[in-house]
């Protein structure tokens, strides 16, 4: 065989080789669905309370099948699955309530939780039945729980996260701004309220980032997706007040699949 055709042979055989691997990538450590399963903790942001199809067994806790978490495992077929996330949890109650979900098979575990603990449907109760003075008043107090005492609560959740599932990537998401400031709404809350709220909004996500960079987790913020969609954006993925009640404030099943999934599956 001349050197041409031991040259073209060999080249061959390695864009064989080449192409097979593309076809057939070895499974990654590093990859979720690889290892283990999926956890979902969190609060209503992650049991997607505001996106309807819920499940019939999750009574109070309002998951559906809507979420971004039941999103992403459909898509990617984790080994496992465990989808805990419950309507009104705090960092607390996901800490007593939801950690038995994890095991040291859990290869990624994604969570949501903080805005229960500064008393966030209270802030919007305020702002929306009171008056602008209220609702200034019930943000700053917000605000100081989420500078004062919801860092240790955070860190209390992780390293609770971290000791269950020591291998997992944890991600941890962020809440989005609701309101497109000089948006397209003519009544309602005030500029001023509304730029408040937003800015409240921007301290959680912070504190949220900072408190899970320090336990080591992945924050993934939702800002930049809901960005255009906000409240008074004219294309909002969030619901404003609303009955029944519960859903105001919360994503829609638009702002689930085009604002949190996007966000966990840059993370992942």
């Amino acid at each position: 065989m001349s050197v041409r055709r031991i040259r073209a042979a060999l080249s061959t055989l390695a864009i064989a080789a080449v192409a097979a691997i593309g076809l057939a990538p070895p499974a990654s450590a590093a990859d979720p669905t690889a290892a283990g399963g999926y956890v979902a903790l969190g609060d209503s942001y992650s049991s997607g309370v505001g996106a309807g199809s819920y499940l019939p067994d999750s009574g109070g806790c309002r998951r559906s099948t809507a979420a971004y978490p039941y999103l992403w495992q459909a898509a990617n077929s984790p080994a496992s699955f465990a989808f805990v996330a419950c309507s009104g949890a705090t960092t607390s109650s996901v800490a007593s309530g939801q950690l038995g979900a994890l095991g040291t098979s859990t290869s990624l575990v994604s969570v949501t939780a903080g805005g229960n603990d500064v008393g966030f449907a209270d802030v919007m109760q305020d702002c929306v039945l009171g008056s602008e003075a209220t609702c200034l008043s019930s943000v700053d107090a917000a605000v100081g729980q989420m500078n004062d005492t919801l860092p240790g609560s955070l860190d209390a959740l992780y390293d609770g996260i971290r000791a269950r599932a020591p291998q997992a990537r944890v991600v941890v998401l962020g809440y989005p701004r609701f309101y497109q400031l000089s948006g397209s709404c003519i009544a309602g809350l005030s500029e001023t309220e509304r730029a408040a709220i937003n800015n409240a909004s921007d301290v959680l996500n912070d504190v949220i980032a900072k408190r899970s960079a320090d336990a080591g987790f992945a924050f993934s913020s939702v800002v930049d997706e809901f960005t255009g969609h906000e409240l008074c954006s004219g294309d909002a993925w969030l619901h404003s007040v609303t009955v029944p009640i519960d859903n105001s404030y919360h994503p829609k099943a638009a702002g689930q699949s085009g604002g949190y999934l996007p966000a966990l599956r840059s993370a992942v």
